[in-house]
């Protein structure tokens, strides 16, 4: 059961939202080469506020995700696509349906 999951809250500088958007839709590609990576959406909040949710099995999984590729281009581009650095936070699952 997944009970583990990943919230980051991403506020982009003004003119950079387009490639913030770009940025996150190339994301899924990344997502989908992660086996222990089952559950990925980017979100966008508002017109400059994005979010990623990730969600894992277990914390082995959340922790692979964290030092994975995602991760590393999310903050490779951080300064240029970022007004403030991204806030990532921890969260426990308390209730899941999936029926894509």
């Amino acid at each position: 059961m997944i009970k583990l999951a990943l919230f980051a809250r991403l506020e982009a500088k003004p003119g950079k939202e387009a490639e913030v958007a770009q940025f996150l839709q190339a994301g899924l590609a990344m997502a989908n080469d992660e086996p222990t990576t089952p559950i990925w959406f980017a979100l966008r909040l508002s017109p400059t506020t994005f979010g990623v949710f990730d969600a894992f099995h277990d914390e082995a999984g959340r922790q692979a995700h964290l030092s994975g590729p995602i991760a590393q281009a999310l903050m490779a581009q951080a300064p240029a696509l970022f007004a403030s650095p991204p806030s990532i936070e921890p969260i426990e699952v308390l209730g899941l349906k999936n029926k894509g």
